[in-house]
């Protein structure tokens, strides 16, 4: 996939790796496409952000070339002012024209890299796209409390958010009911079918930090009985869009040791 390590630029503010796509033999002119996401703590590596993170999978799973730059948002957001002053990353250029705010640019992707040379990625039930929606919304709810004594509610607000998701994940949709009729619990890999969408990019990211952050600091993950869940996160971290877009489970952590509290 990585046509290989990004050079560092002399300041050592931004890294820049171009990802190797093939794109289709018909295809003409190829646009020119740069992703900009937050970089790591060592300032090379894919940091952490589940928007740069988002965009970077709807990059891959459309097979588009493009290149990715990693900014180093303590010493380069300089790195913008020619072109997105005072835009928050994750930021795209496409030929040449600046797209800022995550769910624009995926739209603006959708609507430019579409059949039949790339793939539409727009789940096929509305379901899939609302499924999970409130799970981080809670969970920063859960992780940030300063409270103690709320704890307990709020982690159980969690739970039910996770055990929704679960339902909906676990419940046949209605493409496995036609060839299957009595079909009692989905064999689906994702959450609109077996190849993944974009409700996947913005819902896996999200799922990904909650599990890691709950660990850590609060010692409690998503429940193993949640099979549903944990089917859809095992079959996610075999696919390479999944997979080579997370950042290092300690940037994770890191991120969040300021808004935790202590023990």
């Amino acid at each position: 996939m990585w046509a290989g390590r990004g050079c560092s630029s002399s300041t050592g503010t931004c890294s820049t790796s171009p990802v190797n796509q093939q794109p289709p033999p018909s295809m003409a002119e190829k646009p020119q496409i740069q992703l900009f996401v937050k970089a790591s703590e060592d300032g090379e590596s894919v940091g952490h952000c589940p928007f740069c993170q988002r965009l970077f999978m709807v990059l891959l799973l459309k097979g588009v070339p493009f290149t990715l730059t990693t900014v180093d948002v303590k010493r380069a957001l300089d790195v913008l002012k020619d072109f997105a002053p005072g835009a928050q990353l994750p930021v795209l250029l496409y030929n040449g024209d600046p797209k800022t705010d995550t769910v624009n640019i995926e739209d603006f992707l959708e609507d430019r890299l579409a059949p039949p040379m790339f793939p539409s990625l727009g789940p096929q039930y509305k379901e899939s796209r609302l499924a999970g929606n409130d799970i981080f919304h809670k969970f920063s709810t859960f992780i940030k409390n300063p409270v103690p004594a709320q704890d307990e509610a709020l982690q159980r607000s969690l739970l039910r958010a996770l055990l929704k998701l679960d339902e909906y994940l676990s419940a046949p949709l209605e493409y496995e009911l036609a060839c299957e009729p009595h079909l009692r619990t989905s064999q689906r890999r994702f959450l609109d079918g077996d190849q993944l969408t974009l409700a996947d990019c913005n819902l896996l990211p999200k799922l990904n930090i909650v599990q890691i952050v709950c660990q850590h600091y609060r010692h409690f993950g998503i429940p193993k009985d949640l099979r549903g869940v944990w089917r859809y996160l095992n079959n996610a971290s075999e696919t390479k869009e999944f997979k080579y877009t997370c950042p290092n489970s300690e940037e994770i952590v890191q991120a969040y040791r300021s808004v935790v509290r202590s023990p």
